[in-house]
């Protein structure tokens, strides 16, 4: 029984997404194998075989590689499939693209937002936003899973010491090329890996606003900026800060929520952090109900206060 776990990377160093599979992976039973393939990503490969709970690093390099195109990379992992009993992506944008290809090619059912593994067969992931924990049994051969990485504990990047192998890359499928990208530059943390993260919502009222208020004190904290669907929906927030079930999954040390009710949407993707602090004016807002601490009060007065604080 061996698992393989489908690297995220930029073709130089290895994604954290990857790090929280890896601890998944190990808890399946097994060997674990990790797969990178890119293009001239031979130093994300080597950064591979530091991981701890790596036994080996198969290493696949060709120029269609390079942009992790779903078709391109189904095909490479169908390529060596049949050695693993196991197979696993981070719940990601990418893996996400990847792993239904894989899954419906190999002609089993695929696993999906695993937040346990109770054993090599029986897993358990949430449904109806986080209010119910479904526990799913796979007889497949083949268990094509993602990985929700704020249920596991990421593994030590360092430690290791596997073997890279490198084999030949499969052939261009032909079928997606890559055209471009516009990456939006951001000095903060990234969201879905900060420790500390400071939103907003619908309650401040304008863009102005939301940048006049917690800008300050995500500067102070050095934290990552999120916002709500409502925040987001109205054009105060870019989509890439949205928290919840349609936006990011996150689980920092420090999760601060300012103006935000706490729908159960929202509570779906930031109720696993491990300290989370509430400022809403409104006492019956539902986000008090998972808050460690909550400040009933304007967040108008209450949030410059905090950051003239700290």
């Amino acid at each position: 029984m061996t698992a393989l776990v489908i690297a995220e990377h930029d073709n130089a160093s290895i994604k954290g997404a990857t790090l929280n599979t890896v601890t998944a992976a190990t808890q399946c039973g097994g060997e674990v194998h990790v797969l990178v393939a890119g293009h001239n990503a031979g130093a994300a490969a080597a950064a591979a075989g530091q991981i701890a709970g790596v036994g080996k690093v198969i290493h696949a390099d060709a120029e269609h590689l390079a942009h992790g195109l779903a078709e391109n990379m189904a095909a490479q992992i169908l390529a060596i499939a049949a050695n693993y009993s196991h197979i696993l992506f981070p719940a990601t944008a990418s893996g996400k693209n990847i792993a239904p290809r894989v899954a419906a090619k190999l002609d089993v059912g695929q696993i999906s937002d695993v937040t346990k593994v109770d054993s090599p067969d029986t897993f358990e992931r949430p449904i109806y936003a986080g209010n119910a924990i479904a526990i799913v049994q796979s007889l497949d051969a083949t268990k094509v899973i993602t990985v929700r990485t704020t249920g596991f504990d990421p593994a030590a990047a360092t430690g290791g010491a596997a073997a890279v192998d490198k084999i030949a890359a499969v052939a261009d499928t032909g079928k997606s090329s890559f055209l471009g990208n516009e990456i939006a530059k951001n000095d903060r943390p990234e969201l879905t890996a900060a420790k500390v993260i400071v939103s907003g919502g619908r309650a401040l009222g304008s863009a102005e606003k939301f940048n006049e208020v917690m800008t300050p004190l995500a500067d102070k904290l050095g934290a990552a900026l999120g916002a709500s669907r409502a925040a987001v929906d109205a054009g105060y927030a870019p989509n890439d800060w949205q928290v919840g079930q349609t936006g990011k999954i996150v689980a920092p040390q420090l999760y601060i929520a300012a103006g935000i009710s706490g729908a159960i949407q929202h509570l779906a993707g930031m109720k696993d952090s491990k300290v989370i602090v509430a400022i809403n004016k409104d006492p019956e807002a539902p986000i008090f109900a998972v808050a460690d601490y909550g400040l009933e009060a304007d967040l108008f007065v209450a949030v410059p206060e905090l950051t003239k604080a700290l």
